[in-house]
């Protein structure tokens, strides 16, 4: 085997042993055993909400431990392929060296992204991850555009089996939506999904003008921690001005028939909250309640970290207004404009192949955190 070979075989093996010492293989397989006997309980659907968690915690855990096992696998069966590459000769000994290159170049990758999990070990990662888009400029172009970046939101999600739960939906006039608010269930949703959070830029040639000109759009992503009980956000029922209406856009018989939709207004601040997806006017305010305690739990840590700032134990990052561009025309790109991270195929990128953007995105968060 040639040494550099050797080499990376080596580096990589130690980068899976760091994954694997983090993760705690071990503890990961006592507590998949520990939620199997709690999956297995019968009366553990008298409960719903406790139940969904549990099975989400052990489709996670299950996960986790299955790739990276599957990664030991593949670093053990490493040197096998290139030792068989080393009996062969001519031709064969050409294809078989190519194919080893390749599996180590695929496994580096992949081992890659499963040391980016391992990053995220901030406060709020672990929770679910409720997401907020709303057009910007760019008429309704940026009202299509913000449909389109929901759509791969929830195809991120579908693609890796997460659950989503739609809570309001505005639809523009013309086409498109004007804003959305849904959470994605899942263990580290908020950690993955909070680099996501900024300004996304769409530029292609409007199907919405008759000239067949090109159009710069926006829609705004905003990413925010599910709140648990454990987190104190206490909303006194005076500081909030609960509206009822009737639901608008497409919907059942009973949605648009009935005065079910709930705005909430959290008077101090002026936020405003509304949720409209389900049937009765008490669900409503119960998850427009949810996503009013997230944001204000955010605007409480962005407080916290204001003032930290202040006294010169902040950091410098700042997602800035335009994080990613989508471009359709005159060529095709998404690029990640903190990263530089880009690809040339925006169809996969828009139908929720963002894996890798997330994972260079929290690359690019630890490398501005390490600089405080």
């Amino acid at each position: 085997m040639h040494p550099d070979v050797s080499a990376d075989l080596a580096d990589l093996a130690t980068t899976l042993e760091t994954v694997e010492s983090v993760l705690d293989v071990e503890e990961l397989r006592r507590r998949i055993n520990e939620l199997e006997h709690q999956a297995a309980d019968p009366d553990l659907w008298n409960d719903q909400e406790h139940a969904q968690q549990v099975t989400s915690q052990l489709s996670h855990a299950q996960g986790e431990l299955r790739r990276v096992e599957e990664l030991r696998q593949r670093l053990d069966d490493l040197p096998v392929l290139y030792e068989l590459a080393e009996e062969e000769s001519g031709d064969a000994a050409t294809t078989a060296q190519a194919e080893a290159d390749s599996e180590r170049a695929s496994l580096r990758e992949a081992v890659g992204a499963m040391e980016v999990r391992t990053y995220l070990s901030g406060e709020y990662d672990p929770r679910d991850a409720v997401v907020n888009i709303r057009a910007g400029a760019g008429g309704v172009d940026a009202a299509d555009w913000a449909e389109m970046l929901m759509r791969m939101y929830v195809r991120w999600a579908e693609k890796h089996n997460y659950g989503v739960e739609v809570y309001d939906t505005s639809y523009a006039e013309e086409a498109g939506i004007k804003s959305a608010t849904f959470t994605v269930k899942a263990p580290y949703a908020y950690g993955n999904l909070s680099v996501e959070q900024g300004t996304h830029r769409l530029v292609r040639i409007s199907p919405f003008d008759n000239q067949g000109r090109r159009q710069t759009s926006f829609a705004e992503v905003e990413v925010l921690p599910v709140v648990e009980q454990t987190d104190h956000i206490e909303i006194p029922d005076g500081d909030v001005r609960v509206d009822v209406y009737r639901s608008s856009g497409p919907g059942g018989q009973s949605v648009n028939t009935t005065d079910s939709a709930v705005r909430l207004t959290h008077i101090p601040t002026g936020i405003v909250v509304t949720c409209q997806n389900e049937k009765s006017q008490l669900q409503n305010k119960v998850a427009a309640m949810k996503v009013l305690q997230a944001k204000l739990l955010e605007r409480k840590r962005q407080e916290e970290k204001a003032a930290m700032e202040e006294l010169g134990a902040g950091g410098n990052a700042s997602w800035g207004n335009q994080m990613r561009s989508y471009v359709l025309h005159p060529y095709q790109m998404v690029k990640d404009l903190r990263t530089e991270y880009e690809v040339n195929n925006p169809t996969a990128v828009l139908d929720g192949d963002i894996d890798r953007f997330i994972d260079e995105g929290i690359r690019w968060r630890m490398r501005e955190q390490a600089q405080v």
